[in-house]
């Protein structure tokens, strides 16, 4: 008789512990954080097409679609009507230098909120790419006072017009006589 008391006492007392044991809790789940660094030249890139549906990896996809494919710009040579080539950058919107700015200097003379409104700068996140008809030997960057990372083309700090609106708009040409396109070559383009 006392091994069934015993056995009826452990038996309500592993009932007891189960019924105030916490609950169960999924466990945790790791998260892959896509990498930080730049990197150091950029990818290369292939169109093709596709004839069979592609297999994904979803965790794998997650991961990268909060990342960037690339935060460097890209500078490449346009053509325009009124000025021959120009460089403009990846989406081919025309590109100027300043002429207040000091050419090799590392620094741009548009510091006032005005002038970074109105000319804003051709920032990058990594080291700016080369593209068609531009030569790489002349892309370079300056860190301005607030850190943002601007790209120059020989030495001349690159800027944008906020009244140009579609690639080729050249708007900002001779504006002040001040701010001017830049040729293939890194030079103002001057009428």
């Amino acid at each position: 008789m006392k091994y069934k008391t015993i056995l009826g006492i452990v038996f309500v007392a592993a009932l007891v512990l189960t019924a105030c044991a916490p609950a169960a809790t999924a466990a945790p789940t790791s998260t892959i954080a896509a990498p930080t660094v730049a990197p150091t030249e950029p990818a290369a890139t292939e169109t093709s097409v596709a004839t069979e549906p592609a297999v994904t990896d979803t965790a794998a996809e997650t991961a990268t679609l909060s990342v960037p494919v690339t935060g460097e710009a890209t500078v490449k040579v346009g053509q325009t009507t009124d000025f021959g080539p120009i460089l403009v950058d990846g989406d081919g919107m025309s590109l100027y230098i300043f002429m207040n700015d000091t050419q090799n200097s590392g620094t741009s003379a548009c510091t006032d909120t005005e002038c970074k409104t109105e000319w804003p700068a051709l920032v990058s996140q990594g080291s700016p790419v080369a593209g068609d008809g531009v030569d790489a030997t002349k892309l370079s960057t300056i860190t301005l006072d607030d850190g943002t990372i601007q790209v120059t083309y020989n030495g001349w700090p690159l800027h944008h017009f906020d009244e140009d609106k579609a690639p080729g708009d050249t708007k900002g040409q001779g504006m002040d006589d001040l701010w001017f396109p830049v040729s293939p070559a890194g030079e103002a383009i001057k009428p």
